[in-house]
């Protein structure tokens, strides 16, 4: 069934790390966000060992499900952990900080309806969307850039920013795979459902920099280093032949042949 034939719904995962100040802001709008445009929805919170109150600030909500992470084990891991907890379809996650306004969240279920199994933000893509950042980041931006299309990736301009929506098979066939927990996870994703065959499409967002950015000096260095592991931790991965969308138009193929009856594996 296709995400445009049943009732609209939706899972939304928030990775935090001392966000108490913040998350009950970002949660009030990610609440109404969703009462206004789904049926159904549900919030998950990961809190990723934060020394704050992070954690109480997210309870005693009913839209919303908390997770804890005993330890700070990085973004990509409570991402990982949010994302193969969701129950609803499509599945979300956001940058608390809502460097991307939640409302773009409807261009990639829109992509995500017209055929893709995965959309991401892309904050480089020309026209009207809005996108702040300041000269530093931009420069650091620009070479991690070019540095992942030379180790890893082609064919996607912005793999960094944190607003990416799956298919929910598709994410829990990915997300088990993933091995990095810092801030090149993202890269990771992207490198696997290219392996795996999965459609990818790139969606123009609006996007601010936020003023409480985590990334420090060191924060490239390293998310150059993991890149470089990507490789190495996925060394047995062959690239399919067809597309994970061929693939299902084939047996839905067979199956109409046999008269609908679903064909041997």
């Amino acid at each position: 069934m296709s995400l445009s034939s049943r009732s609209r719904q939706i899972s939304i995962v928030l990775p935090c790390f001392n966000e108490a100040r913040r998350l009950p802001g970002t949660l009030d709008e990610v609440i109404e966000f969703c009462r206004r445009e789904f049926e159904q929805f549900e919030i998950i919170v990961v809190d990723d060992g934060s020394s704050d109150d992070t954690l109480r600030a997210a309870q005693f909500r009913d839209e919303v499900r908390t997770i804890a992470n005993g330890v700070n084990r990085g973004k990509g891991e409570a991402v990982r952990r949010g994302m193969l907890a969701a129950r609803l379809d499509p599945v979300l996650f956001s940058d608390a900080d809502l460097s991307t306004p939640i409302a773009e969240a409807m261009g990639l279920l829109g992509a995500l309806e017209a055929g893709a199994d995965i959309a991401i933000a892309d904050r480089r893509a020309r026209g009207e969307k809005i996108v702040r950042r300041t000269l530093v980041r931009r420069v650091v931006a620009w070479t991690f850039r070019r540095f992942v299309r030379l180790v890893a990736l082609r064919g996607i301009d912005d793999t960094q920013c944190g607003f990416k929506m799956f298919r929910r098979d598709v994410a829990h066939r990915i997300f088990p795979m993933q091995k990095l927990g810092g801030w090149a996870f993202d890269v990771e994703l992207l490198f696997l459902a290219q392996r795996l065959g999965y459609r990818i499409v790139s969606v123009p967002v609006e996007w601010h920099e936020s003023e409480e950015s985590r990334l420090t000096i060191w924060s490239p260095l390293q998310m150059a280093l993991d890149v470089l592991k990507i490789r190495c931790l996925h060394r047995g991965l062959s690239r399919r032949r067809q597309t994970a969308a061929s693939e299902r138009e084939a047996l839905a193929r067979a199956a109409s042949a046999g008269g609908g009856e679903r064909p041997d594996p």
